[in-house]
């Protein structure tokens, strides 16, 4: 890995908890759930599209039909 968090998961324009834009304040609350870790992504960072996510005993992989698959394997390193 290049050091750098997968494009779908990453800092982008929509929240991956919500959907919403990152700049609409009104979208600023999060899950509890997401705050405290024990949520995968649902939505795609760079476009906002709804993710298919597996969760597995082990982590998460989510993918977007736009933007490709992430791992939560790979953010370890990140954490």
């Amino acid at each position: 890995m290049t050091g750098a968090l997968p494009e779908i998961v990453g800092a982008g324009k929509f929240n991956v908890y919500t959907g919403v834009a990152t700049d609409d304040r009104a979208g600023a609350v999060l899950p509890t759930a997401a705050q405290l870790g024990l949520e995968a992504p649902r939505y795609c960072a760079a476009c906002g599209r709804r993710m298919v996510v597996q969760i597995r005993p082990d982590g998460w992989w989510a993918k977007c039909s736009r933007h490709g698959l992430a791992d939560s394997t790979e953010l370890d390193p990140h954490r």
